[in-house]
């Protein structure tokens, strides 16, 4: 009572001063807008706590891997032609001028060997880099262009296998600041997860957090804008050439890039929509005006909240904003019609009481359709998937906010507006509810056989849904970064990549040959291979340096380098597999400067022994770890594949090794960001099947303590669980996979169903009181508050189908299967549960009305 007596002071008696008391919310929260920002960085679409990524860390740091860039350049002439390779070596020069890009590896500095036995490979070697500029060489650019091609460690690499595409890998400086931070909190984590941390190092885990916080934003605001700057460089050239750029990082910051433009771009047209759908529907300025009110003021609030709080959005979360604008209109339409509704019914009543009788009697049922939708958003916090969690909790406080907001600014607003004098009709044009309510009534209990076949349906959809969904698959077709994606396939060996780390055999480690395999890769390379290995790093920013020893001669022995290249082998017969990177190259290019002859342990040692050792160092890292007896190697993918299964090939590849060459499950690790975002595609199924089962078992028993109704509340479930059966299930008919974004969407057809399902149940078992006639009762619902269920739907479909237009596939999806969720929602509302009511008749038995208004 004393919060109510406040409430009517505040809101009803003193309008001015919540309108203040909002304005200065929102200005100060305003402030904080300016720090809000989008994360598309690795770590927001991993698993938390996953062990994988530390294990990737580690790997990075071992072998010297970075993050890098691929650009694909195909000239509109022939390559191997001096001018061609003067404009490749203008290009080249550009990149090196960008901020960070360290080295710029592509055929213009490997090594062209021609006729040069491999006891004659030395230090000195010839380029094609030296043959386009040496008037005298330049006759050989035909024979360097076949032998290029030809090359098992070039090829798919760093030219296409037609000799007409050029690959420049851009590799940037380690960015040791993030890899000392990334070090020192993971060793923190580790004491803290292990119980062993004390109170100092507890304190200094906060600080390294709070600064890895900090500097991440700094260095994603850096790695945009050098991407930027690399685009800028290759827009010169793409008059003489077809270019495209590839790469983890430029797919992440194009993510985000495709995300903000959705953002800018679809929101004014969003909001055009919305005030048409208003507009048409209730034809008044100040009802158009109200949603739109609440809403910029719940979106202000939130907005700078996560700022304050820096809570990025993810990809997974960046829709937060068009959700918290279906929450908010939807509270205020109710709102709307419902003091509308009244002044239709009550001509009498003073404007006042009309609005406060609108406000009290809607408080009860909107308090309890936020609260279900919060429990709906908040079954995603248990999913495990980090993203997804925050996601959850952003969509909670965004509820509670959207609550308050239309609970104390309509009222407030309403009050200070002078009485609206026209008439209100009772008629709705194209009443589609009424027309629900005559559908509803003439199949009677067939109503309930057609949502049992539509369960079955949806149901055997269910079976068909996947989780397997590619980069790629993020973007149409016309966009330039799937068209580089599937260049990059078809031409140069796939983008993305993961890793097999081996541990071999004890046995195998020692006393054997000179490790030229090691020198000789440099010698032949000048860098190339650990500028490569660096395009593969995925994003993750720990390295290591290191270098071979002197008794390093002794780990190389010809049995361990054909178990390499075996290896090598198995891993590029595989048909999803693209160019495969590792030692074994290496050994193929020796064995073929050889004529073809096995490599026995002096040549070896005689070759190891000539090559400088900073050049077996550079060579060595990217795919040896002489001490710890371990080789990797780096497998690019064909994500463009149609029938790509990426967990099947990933579980195939790793119980094919062991079961091929022996080893056990201990000496084979796959790692690397597509091995971490499998984890993730491979929880959404469980991970799914639990937020469902939450939210479900939270919602009946707060229909439970609603409606204070066991049969109620199981009659209420029913929709709702139909309704986010349907939703998927037409996702797995389409084929549309179940991945890190549309995971989300079963929450929001059950937090949106809810809302319709209290609504109308609130209202029906009030009306039943006072009708007494279940079909009456259904009649009188569905022109009162099954209006303002259908004002909210028509009003959110209407704008939100308008994201279909995206380029981003996860919007386009986003849009369409939220508009479908209202929809389904609303007719589930509108025909199963009333029908199911009238069947079951869980209010007891009919009796005369105290009143009988109109049925139609």
């Amino acid at each position: 009572p004393a919060l109510n007596r406040l409430y009517r002071w505040l809101v009803f008696d003193h309008p001015l001063l919540v309108l203040l008391a909002a304005a200065t919310l929102c200005a100060g929260f305003g402030y904080y807008t300016q720090y809000f920002r989008l994360d598309a960085s690795a770590d927001s679409l991993l698993l938390e706590n996953d062990p994988d990524l530390e294990f990737s860390r580690e790997v990075n740091r071992r072998y010297g891997t970075r993050e890098s860039v691929i650009v694909a350049y195909t000239p509109q002439g022939e390559l191997f032609t001096p001018a061609e390779l003067r404009n490749l070596v203008a290009l080249r020069d550009d990149l090196l001028a960008v901020d960070r890009v360290e080295t710029v590896d592509s055929i213009l500095n490997v090594p062209v060997f021609g006729d040069t036995p491999l006891t004659g490979i030395s230090e000195d070697y010839d380029t094609v880099l030296d043959m386009a500029f040496r008037p005298a060489l330049q006759q050989a650019l035909s024979a360097a262009r076949e032998e290029l091609v030809a090359s098992p460690v070039f090829r798919n690499a760093v030219i296409s296998p037609d000799g007409q595409t050029a690959g420049l890998l851009v590799n940037f400086a380690i960015d040791r600041t993030a890899r000392d931070l990334l070090q020192r909190r993971g060793d923190l984590r580790r004491l803290e997860a292990s119980g062993e941390i004390n109170q100092a190092q507890a304190a200094e885990l906060k600080e390294v957090e709070a600064e890895y916080a900090e500097y991440s934003v700094v260095a994603a605001d850096r790695q945009h804008r050098i991407i930027g700057q690399i685009r800028e460089v290759l827009n010169r050239y793409k008059d003489g050439a077809t270019i495209y750029l590839g790469g983890a990082p430029m797919i992440a910051d194009d993510l985000v890039t495709f995300v903000q433009a959705d953002l800018s771009n679809f929101s004014i047209a969003v909001l055009v929509l919305i005030i048409v759908a208003l507009g048409i529907i209730f034809r008044r300025i100040r009802f158009v005006a109200m949603p739109l009110i609440c809403c910029a003021a719940a979106g202000v609030i939130m907005v700078g909240v996560l700022g304050l709080m820096d809570w990025r959005v993810t990809v997974v979360s960046s829709n937060f904003i068009s959700l918290l604008l279906i929450i908010t209109i939807s509270l205020t339409v109710h709102l709307m019609v419902r003091y509308r509704e009244l002044r239709a019914t009550r001509t009498h009543t003073d404007n006042r009481r009309q609005l406060r009788h609108a406000v009290f009697s809607m408080f009860r049922p909107c308090l309890y359709t936020a609260l279900t939708t919060a429990v709906a958003f908040g079954s995603l916090v248990v999913s495990g998937i980090l993203p997804i969690i925050t996601f959850g909790w952003m969509m909670m406080m965004g509820v509670a906010v959207a609550l308050a907001t239309a609970f104390t600014l309509f009222p407030a607003v309403m009050s200070l507006l002078p009485r609206d004098t026209r008439k209100v009709s009772r008629n709705l044009r194209l009443n589609l509810t009424g027309a629900l309510a005559r559908f509803t009534d003439t199949l009677k209990g067939y109503v309930i056989v057609l949502y049992v076949l539509v369960a079955a349906v949806s149901i055997v959809g269910l079976t068909k849904l996947r989780v397997e969904n590619s980069f790629i698959d993020y973007f149409r077709q016309s966009t330039e970064i799937y068209q580089g994606m599937t260049l990059l396939d078809e031409k140069l060996g796939g983008t993305l990549s993961f890793d097999v780390i081996i541990d071999l055999p004890e046995e195998e480690a020692g006393g054997f040959d000179d490790g030229f395999d090691d020198g000789f890769d440099d010698g032949f390379d000048d860098g190339f291979d650990d500028g490569f290995g660096d395009f593969d790093d995925d994003g993750f920013g720990d390295f290591d340096d290191g270098g071979a020893g002197d008794d390093d001669a002794y780990w190389f022995n010809p049995v361990k380098m054909d178990l390499i290249e075996s290896i090598h082998d198995y891993l590029a017969a595989d048909p999803y597999t693209g160019k495969v990177l590792s030692f074994g190259s290496i050994i193929k290019l020796a064995e073929e400067l050889n004529d073809n002859e096995p490599i026995d342990a002096l040549l070896w040692g005689l070759l190891y022994n000539r090559i400088p050792d900073n050049l077996k160092q550079s060579v060595l890292l990217p795919f040896v770890s002489i001490a710890d007896n371990q080789v990797r190697f780096n497998v690019r993918v064909i994500e463009s594949a149609d029938d790509l299964n990426r967990n099947q090939l990933l579980q195939r590849i790793e119980a094919g090794l062991e079961d091929e060459f022996g080893f056990s499950d201990e000496q084979v690790s796959l790692t690397g960001i597509l091995v971490m975002y499998n984890n993730v595609l491979q929880s959404l199924f469980q991970s799914q099947i639990l937020t469902l089962g939450v939210v479900m078992f939270a919602i009946m028993l707060m229909f439970l303590f609603l409606f204070r109704s066991l049969s109620i509340a199981v009659l209420c479930i029913i929709p709702n669980m139909i309704a986010a059966a349907f939703v998927l299930g037409v996702m797995g008919w389409l084929n549309i996979p179940l991945d890190i974004m549309t995971i989300t969407i079963a929450a929001i057809s059950v937090g949106i169903g809810v809302d319709n399902t209290i609504h109308y149940m609130h209202r029906f078992r009030r009306e039943f009181a006072r009708i007494g006639n279940y079909r009456e009762t259904m009649f009188y619902c569905h022109n009162s508050i099954g209006r303002a269920m259908y004002f909210t739907s028509m009003t959110i479909v209407a704008g939100f189908s308008i994201l279909a237009l995206s380029n981003f596939i996860p919007t386009v999806v986003f849009g369409l299967l939220t508009s479908l969720a209202m929809l389904v929602a609303l007719v589930g509302s509108l025909t199963l549960l009333p029908q199911l009511l009238m069947t079951f008749k869980p209010l007891g038995g009919e009796h005369s009305p105290d009143t009988q208004p109109p049925a139609q």
